[in-house]
């Protein structure tokens, strides 16, 4: 166990340093955050004193060092635009991503494995079929279109449901339908596939001849061991969800991180995009890390001493 976790922290360690590392010399390469601070005409020298003031005329190797020496006394520098921590306003939209991420994670396992399971023990059937299908159109859907088509239909056309914008229950309707359409195929059809495959292991069949009723052999053994590789896809959509919901949050105007990224990305708002990139990272690992631990509970044969 010790050993399991303390491999685990020195990998995240190293995770968080890249993503540092990364986005902070990518961002030097979008061009000066300065010239976005000042209006059009600004003489030279007020804009060197702005430049030399916010420390963008340094060497850049000394910048990042200095950067690395402010994130370990827990500075995560201030908004370029908002003047204010950019680690608190990542926070302040934090809620608001993790609610839609999670929400939307939650319907696509409960729909997904619904249809997976259906699937795999109605086989030849049309329940198999519909599911199938669905789980196709669900994986080929691009996210901005249905996202779109949803607003048109349900928004513009029936006047149904809010456009946009987090409030109440209707608010979160469209975005999470968006959001969970792609990881609802996925499992689907992970968890079909691996309820089929998990028929012919050999400690199944052991149970069949033991004389275990179908549904102790489906729920003890089956479905426990066709778990694990859903686990797996559940745990990087869930990451990529609450890191990737960029598109979604921009959509429906939801007031979350991806869409505070894109706009900091716009401004150029270097300390923003760095604090929202290290907490998404943070949570990321997290998340991988409950995905190990879950692994154990569902395979007696993973071990939490092994680091393979």
């Amino acid at each position: 166990m010790r050993g399991f976790l303390l491999t685990r922290l020195l990998e995240s360690v190293v995770t968080v340093w890249g993503v540092v590392t990364i986005v902070f010399f990518a961002l030097r390469l979008t061009g000066d955050p300065v010239l976005l601070m000042v209006p059009f005409g600004t003489p030279p020298d007020q804009i060197a004193q702005l430049r030399h003031a916010l420390g963008f005329d340094r060497p850049l190797l000394v910048q990042y060092v200095d950067y690395w020496g402010h994130l370990l006394r827990g500075d995560f520098g201030d908004s370029l635009r908002f003047n204010q921590p950019a680690l608190s306003l990542v926070l302040e939209r934090l809620p608001a991503t993790a609610e839609l991420a999670l929400l939307s994670m939650l319907v696509a396992v409960i729909i997904g494995g619904i249809a997976g399971t259906v699937a795999a023990t109605r086989q030849g059937s049309v329940f198999e079929l519909i599911a199938m299908v669905g789980a196709l159109i669900g994986q080929a859907t691009p996210v901005f279109w249905l996202g779109i088509m949803l607003v048109l239909i349900f928004a513009a056309d029936l006047h149904w449901l809010p456009s946009g914008g987090r409030g109440g229950l209707s608010h979160l309707i469209l975005p999470v339908i968006t959001l969970a359409a792609f990881s609802t195929a996925s499992i689907s059809r992970l968890l079909r596939s691996s309820l089929l495959d998990m028929r012919t292991q050999d400690y199944v069949r052991t149970a069949r001849a033991k004389g275990l009723s179908e549904q102790q052999v489906f729920f003890g053994h089956e479905l426990r061991g066709a778990l694990i590789p859903v686990v797996t896809i559940v745990g990087i959509q869930t990451g990529q969800l609450l890191g990737g919901a960029v598109i979604t949050e921009t959509i429906f105007a939801w007031p979350g991180v991806g869409r505070l990224i894109v706009q900091a990305i716009n401004n150029q708002d270097f300390p923003l995009v760095q604090a929202a990139a290290i907490v998404l990272a943070i949570t990321i690992i997290g998340v991988n890390l409950l995905v190990d631990l879950t692994y154990v509970v569902l395979d007696p044969r993973i071990r939490l001493d092994r680091t393979a």
